[in-house]
């Protein structure tokens, strides 16, 4: 829907009905990127635009835990109203930076998933390595704006030693050499930041798996041991019980039933995907879907996803 559309359907009150039509559903955002307030970084979230985002949740919602809201969506019975949960992705420090912050300064409790061996320092996520050569000079068509979708998605369903290989052969292409730690805007967070979130009693620490394969890539061998050895080490490192796992980009295909099992069997009480929609009483604890809102700077955009009418539109189709 363009500007004027939104514009329109918000003077119209559609906003509002909407609001009040998916009130008995829950809603869980999914970001992962932040930046300072006036950054135009791609893929990120100023600071200002978390501001914004988060008036209007004040305003309009109730910020839950992720384990809250899905006990609720667990207990067969009607869902609290307007409920909202805020996750965020990978590990990256910016989510301390510039997101906790504003968490302390709303008093809105928050997810985070962490890829222990990114925060231990290991290796960086090879998503970002991707993106990061889509940035050099002379980097390949196949990582241009119009492209690297369908990269990614090739990428995504190699098995982790045949993707790092492919990235490498593109890195020689493009003529770099990938370094062995990312950039600064690439950069993870320290365990001592993380047990600093978590002792405020605002965040919980949750698993994004150790190495971020797509499950999917994995046998379900190698695919318990990332479940069961991320999580036993995020709670060694911050001492807290860890309930909550995510699935490497998490989209249909992405994972087997199989190991949607895996999380519950390795202790975890609930996980998400990046599916889009809502959560309704009776859904599966173990593959709750989101809403993408990392992006959705513009309080129009926002209130769209978050308020239902994109919702609605998808279930028109339209």
């Amino acid at each position: 829907m363009s500007k004027l559309l939104l514009r329109i359907a918000r003077s119209c009150g559609l906003f509002s009905l909407a609001r009040t039509a998916t009130a008995g559903m829950a809603r869980i955002l999914m970001y992962h990127n932040f930046s300072a307030s006036g950054s135009d970084e791609p893929g990120s979230l100023s600071v200002g635009g978390i501001r914004t985002q988060f008036e209007h949740l004040r305003r309009h919602y109730e910020v839950v835990s992720l384990q809250y809201l899905a006990e609720q969506a667990c207990s067969r019975r009607k869902l609290q109203p307007r409920m909202v949960a805020l996750t965020i992705d990978d590990g990256r420090r910016n989510c301390y930076e510039f997101l906790f912050p504003l968490l302390k300064e709303f008093q809105f409790p928050a997810t985070f998933f962490v890829v222990t061996s990114f925060i231990e320092g290991q290796d960086w996520i090879w998503t970002d390595k991707v993106l990061w050569l889509s940035e050099q000079p002379g980097a390949p068509e196949e990582l241009a704006q119009s492209y690297i979708e369908a990269t990614f998605r090739s990428l995504n369903r190699m098995k982790p030693e045949e993707r790092d290989g492919r990235i490498e052969a593109i890195a020689k292409n493009t003529g770099v050499q990938i370094p062995r730690l990312g950039p600064a805007k690439y950069a993870p967070c320290s365990w001592s930041e993380l047990r600093e979130m978590a002792d405020c009693g605002l965040v919980d620490i949750g698993s994004h798996t150790a190495t971020h394969p797509i499950l999917s890539s994995v046998s379900d061998e190698e695919s318990l041991k990332e479940l069961t050895q991320s999580r036993a080490l995020i709670e060694e490192r911050i001492g807290k019980p860890v309930s909550c796992f995510c699935f490497p980009n998490g989209m249909p295909g992405d994972f087997r039933p199989s190991q949607v099992r895996q999380v519950e069997q390795a202790g975890y009480k609930c996980s998400v995907v990046a599916q889009f929609g809502m959560v309704k009483v009776g859904s599966d604890p173990y593959q709750l879907p989101r809403i993408g809102a990392g992006s959705k700077a513009r309080s129009l955009e926002f209130s769209k996803y978050v308020d239902g009418l994109a919702y609605f539109q998808r279930k028109l189709d339209f």
